[in-house]
């Protein structure tokens, strides 16, 4: 019990709640305002912005220092000597792995990379035009419905293979979404592939072809991954969360998950990317929509730039701008028009003093969504790779619920509707 105390008057009583306050390991302290509900007050805070609805031992985010940390470990360290499947481990089990660990955990993401012949038969329901986002919440869904008969999630043997089965399908799922909505044959795992490379494999292999994969764009795709493995308790995660609470199958849960991803104001932010440098659509029109970024009375935002989280510079971006130019330059795109108005763009958002002092530097949207275009994977499956990158983050989070007392979650409401009152006569 925390010796350090907040106190709460209230006006309509003489008695003075004692609230305990918990300090964590790094970060503010925490106000325990558990004991309110007896007193019949609760807290009020639209959006949970100043409520810590868990206790997490996986992310720590400080956003007005740009600092993002997997269990302790920053975000450019991983990223420049770890790679996706390591971070999955460390992320699952708190400590990065040996080598013998991790090449046995490789081995069982391996394992478990193909999926059961009645996802293609559900897949075939969908139109070809159906949204990649959409199709992948059915297909996490039937991953539920699959595995559902002896799945107990007390069990941690059993929630980690429920772990394992998920970060391996993701990546399979997501590649048939994109191969049913081009009208092309589904490309089954290659186990002597690395986990970058075997997505790419599926998403732009046939059959007829051998595998034929840049290593430039599969660590780029490794690297966003990486990047994008975890991030706190943001609105998909704390989805997960409370579905988790449940009781609810992990399938499903992840499911929830992607749900809450598809939401424009949450994963959507580097399909926005792209949208904004085809609306300016040449080099000559930069200066009119950067004055319009400017005008408070014009609509218009720079998407990419700036991030509701990190106050400073987006960790992220820094590792995912050197990966950028490695492959555009792999590609020979330097000179597409697109690119050309994303450096145009991103080189007056670092010099420009409008942008500077308001810290609206380029984020990690900015770059990936540049980085997938030049790829060749559609805005449409942006999210759907972002899907594919949270898993491990998704899973993580509820697999550490799962493994501590919880509750069912239960956020509570300030009711302004009518009193009660009586049916007419």
């Amino acid at each position: 019990m925390s010796e350090n105390k907040a106190r709460l008057s209230l006006a309509n009583s003489q008695e003075v709640i004692e609230l305990p306050v918990l300090k964590g390991t790094i970060g503010p302290d925490v106000v325990d305002v558990r004991r309110l509900v007896a007193n019949g007050v609760f807290t009020y805070d639209p959006g949970f912005m100043s409520t810590a609805s868990t206790e997490s031992a996986i992310t720590y985010i400080d956003g007005d220092a740009g600092v993002l940390l997997h269990r302790g470990y920053p975000i450019d360290q991983l990223a420049e000597h770890s790679d996706y499947l390591e971070t999955c481990y460390l992320l699952l089990n708190g400590e990065l792995p040996d080598a013998e660990s991790k090449q046995q955990f490789i081995a069982e993401i391996t394992q478990h990379t193909m999926v059961d012949a009645q996802i293609a038969k559900i897949l075939d329901g969908f139109q070809r035009d159906a949204h990649p986002m959409a199709v992948m919440v059915s297909l996490a869904g039937a991953l539920a419905a699959l595995y559902h008969e002896g799945l107990d999630i007390d069990d941690a043997a059993q929630r980690k293979l429920a772990a394992i089965r998920l970060i391996a399908k993701m990546p399979t799922l997501a590649a048939m979404t994109y191969k049913h909505s081009i009208g092309q044959p589904y490309m089954s795992p290659l186990n002597s592939l690395n986990y970058a490379e075997n997505f790419l494999h599926m998403m732009f292999g046939v059959p007829a072809d051998k595998p034929n994969v840049s290593p430039v764009l599969a660590k780029a795709m490794d690297v966003i991954f990486l990047l994008h493995a975890d991030h706190e308790q943001n609105a998909s995660t704390s989805t997960v969360r409370l579905a988790g609470s449940t009781g609810a199958n992990p399938y499903a849960c992840i499911a929830s998950g992607i749900s809450a991803l598809w939401g424009p104001a949450h994963g959507g932010a580097n399909e926005a990317v792209l949208t904004m440098l085809n609306e300016i659509g040449d080099e000559s029109r930069i200066e009119e929509f950067i004055a319009r970024a400017k005008d408070k009375d014009d609509p218009f935002r720079l998407m990419g730039f700036g991030h509701r989280v990190y106050k400073n510079f987006d960790p992220r971006s820094r590792v995912m701008r050197k990966i950028c130019d490695e492959v555009l330059a792999d590609l020979g795109v330097e000179n597409d028009p697109l690119f050309k108005i994303a450096r145009r763009l991103e080189k007056i958002a670092l010099e420009d003093e409008y942008f500077i002092e308001r810290k609206l530097y380029p984020n990690v949207d900015f770059y990936s969504g540049i980085i997938l275009k030049a790829i060749g994977i559609p805005t449409s499956m942006f999210t759907v790779i972002f899907a594919l990158g949270r898993t491990p983050g998704w899973i993580s989070h509820w697999n550490e619920m799962l493994s501590n007392p919880y509750k069912i979650g239960r956020p509570r409401q300030l009711y302004t509707g009518p009193v009660q009152r009586d049916y007419p006569a």
